[in-house]
């Protein structure tokens, strides 16, 4: 197995130990969870740019790789879902996921038909979106954390934790429209892969 895969397949389990340390909400367990999803963050550029320098890009880690970022995206999403505080709505995080196993599916016949999706701009910038509202939620949950364990007299600061609710709610919802229309802009790109797909017969 390449280097490359290796740090993808990191990231897959990087992504599980982030869902359970958000879940947990202890102090500790949020700044943890904040340092490795800051080093998923890197390793999702980092295995790209091994594979291109060392040539050892693979089929496996064309399909993997970006079912890793996914998977680390819906871990965090979920994991913010289970905090009550934080509002944050179902829904939006559904979208998230049925846009993330859609795309999934259209790599996959890609695949099948001997094509490479290649990330566009409309991609990019959902992945921005998404992993910048998950930095930021995971930092008020950190500061609300803090806040706990020292109790501070700045207004500013305590306004901000009690406002992480709906910072949160209007962050996810943001994400989830990015998500869906980056989502359908690669639908209609390739609309021509998924007609071929509906209409030939499997031999």
């Amino acid at each position: 197995m390449t280097l490359a895969n290796r740090i993808t397949l990191m990231r897959m389990f990087l992504s599980l130990l982030i869902f359970a340390l958000i879940f947990n909400r202890g102090f500790w367990s949020v700044i943890a969870a904040f340092i490795l999803l800051t080093v998923a963050s890197i390793s999702d550029y980092l295995d790209g740019a091994i594979a291109r320098h060392t040539h050892t890009t693979t089929r496996f880690g064309a399909i993997v790789d970006p079912l890793a970022d996914k998977i680390l995206i819906l871990a965090t999403f979920l994991a913010f879902a289970s905090i009550r505080e934080l509002t944050i709505p179902l829904w939006a995080v559904f979208i998230i996921l049925l846009r993330e196993f859609t795309i999934s599916t259209l790599r996959v016949l890609a695949a099948l038909h001997g094509e490479a999706m290649k990330a566009e701009a409309a991609g990019k910038l959902k992945t921005a979106v998404q992993l910048t509202s998950a930095f930021i939620i995971l930092a008020l949950l950190v500061l609300k954390a803090w806040l706990r364990k020292n109790p501070v007299d700045a207004h500013w600061l305590t306004g901000l934790a009690g406002s992480s609710g709906r910072i949160a709610h209007d962050l996810t919802v943001l994400t989830a429209l990015v998500t869906l229309i980056s989502g359908l802009i690669y639908i209609y790109h390739h609309r021509e892969l998924i007609r071929k797909s509906w209409s030939e017969k499997k031999t």
